[in-house]
């Protein structure tokens, strides 16, 4: 069973944990942007913003928490949200100081996690980055504005598709979230493993072939550490 824990991205396997931070498969993101085929080509304020999104995520990577009762990783949506939103606020200012239009697009990404939030932390993350996203619209370029939209999407689907890589075992599709595809616009892609490290989507967005390197570390079932390594997958075109 695959479970998502904290910023640590979790695959159960026999005696203890394979883990993927998060940062890391923001990193993928930004390698699956730089290979993407179709139009419009991404800017590299695009590219930027879809690397660095989960920036928030290095500090609270730094350590995993074990829930007592079950012995695995806490899941993902248990972590607190007063920290894991400050986080994420802090880590939008460290992007926007860098790129107006990144943090922008990384407000949006964001923003849209607690849309339909009803707790009041969320609600006080909500309408900062609403204020935040005001602002921004102003400062940036007509032509930032305009392809702000197809640029977000752009963020989602490299998202999904590392989230896709670092959540699944290569050559597997056993993660529920992505067991139908991915949606990007009004097309479906669908996954497809042609070999154990080698996978192709339909239709392919990408022009060329190319290589994703994952890094993970292995805990045991106590916490311990036991090791580490890197998965190669062939993303083919």
């Amino acid at each position: 069973t695959d479970v998502r824990c904290y910023g640590v991205l979790v695959r159960e396997r026999e005696g203890g944990f394979a883990l993927v931070e998060q940062y890391e498969h923001s990193l993928i993101s930004g390698v699956l942007a730089r290979h993407w085929g179709w139009e419009p080509e991404p800017s590299v304020s695009a590219i930027y913003a879809i690397s660095e999104h989960d920036l928030a995520w290095k500090e609270l990577d730094a350590e995993v928490s074990f829930d007592p009762e079950t012995g695995k990783p806490y899941n993902f949506f248990e972590y607190p949200a007063e920290p894991r939103l400050s986080a994420y606020r802090r880590g939008i200012d460290a992007i926007e100081a860098n790129d107006s239009y990144a943090g922008l697009l990384c407000s949006l990404h964001y923003e849209s996690f607690v849309r339909n939030a009803a707790g009041a932390v969320e609600a006080s993350f909500r309408a900062a980055e609403r204020e935040r996203q005001s602002r921004l619209t102003f400062a940036i370029s007509d032509a930032e504005r305009e392809r702000a939209g197809d640029e977000l999407a752009l963020l989602r689907i490299c998202d999904d598709l590392s989230l896709f890589l670092c959540l699944n075992e290569p050559g597997e599709n056993s993660y529920p979230w992505f067991r139908d595809g991915f949606v990007y616009g009004r097309m479906r892609l669908v996954p497809v493993w042609e070999e154990r490290h080698a996978l192709r989507l339909e239709p392919s967005p990408f022009a060329e072939g190319f290589e994703v390197v994952i890094p993970y570390r292995v805990i045991g079932e106590a916490g311990h550490p036991a090791g580490g390594g890197q998965e190669r997958i062939e993303v083919r075109g």
